[in-house]
């Protein structure tokens, strides 16, 4: 099975630094911030879709603009990309939502991905009206999916429950293809929901050992429920022609990185009701001191950042050899990115994924089948 990799699309702004925010903060830069627009946007989508990237992860929040409305414009600006749309469902009635998603694959056929975001931060929350509790959150979004599932099932729903209620709910046009649900969350409620609902379990870049337990966890709780889901992890990535070069470029974003704003960032984040924020949080410790927490796995980027926090660092055939180990769990997409997202998206696009593809791990999507791969070169490495 070919590999999957997804780009990102900082709809908050880029720079050639680290852009922090999310998880309930504002969006901010370190440096020369390049406004999120449709030309840049448009420019990034490009770059992922020729390099061969499936799709692209558009960030929900206030830090952000709207996921759906953005992708909507950038997939006329595009050919193939598909969009992996985050959005809340607390937001959104659950049959609006399962038409918006018939109604994208409908104009951008086959294009929607659906990564749906509990919402880990209640003050946030309460901005847009949504005054639930963390475990309530979980609960409604499980009957959620429950309602947009069998909707795009073509089945007419009636549902009463805890939180949500709809009476002879029934879409006029189903959408084709369904789009896969992609879902992630590190609390025992997150895991329920993402058992019986999910497509694609997310997780966050932990090292390979608790990104292990969190693959068995999940396989166990989708057992149960007479189901399989497939597993991904978001990543960062800082890729050069040498380790050398790419960990400078690590340590040039570190010092963009004031004291002050570390302290501000650490201490928003510190509030959050995510359990794998709090896992993020506990790989740093707030600290800039001993980031490398697993080989080539840097958890500088959560030190100014919520949400995913760590990035892959190392030469082109390390950055390759850590994909491989990852694969060898059990993940198969993989969602990066990096600062800027131009330029980033070229340093992986150009040096890890051929490295990938002579080793029969990754196919570009419109590549011709090809023949099995004559050499594997870096599997040697693999696992050490």
């Amino acid at each position: 099975m070919s590999l999957t990799f997804h780009w990102f699309l900082p709809t908050y702004g880029d720079s050639r630094h680290v852009v922090g925010g999310g998880h309930g903060l504002p969006a901010g830069a370190a440096g020369g911030q390049r406004p999120a627009d449709l030309g840049y946007l448009t420019q990034i989508g490009r770059a992922a879709e020729q390099l061969g990237f499936e799709g692209a992860l558009t960030p929900t929040g206030a830090w952000c603009e709207d996921a759906w409305l953005t992708t909507a414009m950038l997939a006329r600006e595009t050919e193939r990309l598909k969009f992996l749309v985050a959005f809340r469902p607390g937001f959104v009635s659950p049959t609006l939502a399962a038409q918006m998603a018939a109604t994208f694959q409908r104009h951008a056929p086959g294009r929607l991905l659906l990564n749906v975001v509990t919402g880990g931060e209640s003050h946030e929350q309460r901005a847009y009206g949504d005054f639930l509790d963390k475990d309530a959150r979980y609960a409604r979004t499980g009957e959620f999916l429950s309602i947009v599932r069998d909707l795009w099932r073509g089945e007419s729903v009636t549902l009463e429950g805890e939180h949500l209620r709809v009476e002879d709910a029934r879409l006029a046009r189903v959408p084709d293809p369904v789009p896969p649900v992609y879902f992630g969350g590190s609390s025992p409620a997150a895991g329920e929901v993402a058992a019986r609902y999910s497509d694609v379990y997310l997780t966050w870049g932990e090292p390979p050992a608790q990104v292990a337990e969190k693959i068995k966890w999940i396989r166990e709780l989708a057992a149960k429920e007479g189901r399989t889901v497939r597993f991904g992890i978001r990543l960062h990535v800082i890729a050069r022609d040498t380790a050398d070069q790419a960990w400078a470029e690590a340590r040039r974003l570190l010092d963009g990185f004031s004291e002050e704003a570390i302290r501000a960032v650490q201490a928003g984040l510190a509030r959050s009701e995510s359990e794998g924020q709090r896992r993020m949080l506990a790989l740093h410790g707030g600290s800039t001191d001993g980031l490398e927490i697993s080989p080539n796995l840097w958890a500088g980027i959560g030190l100014v950042r919520g949400g995913a926090g760590t990035a892959l660092v190392g030469s082109h055939t390390e950055v390759a050899e850590r994909i491989a180990e990852y694969h060898q769990l059990g993940i198969d997409e993989f969602i990066m990115s990096g600062h800027p997202h131009v330029e980033e998206a070229y340093w992986f696009g150009e040096g890890v994924l051929p490295l990938l593809s002579e080793a029969g791990l990754w196919t570009h999507p419109t590549a011709a089948p090809a023949s099995a791969p004559a050499s594997v070169p870096f599997a040697a490495e693999v696992g050490r």
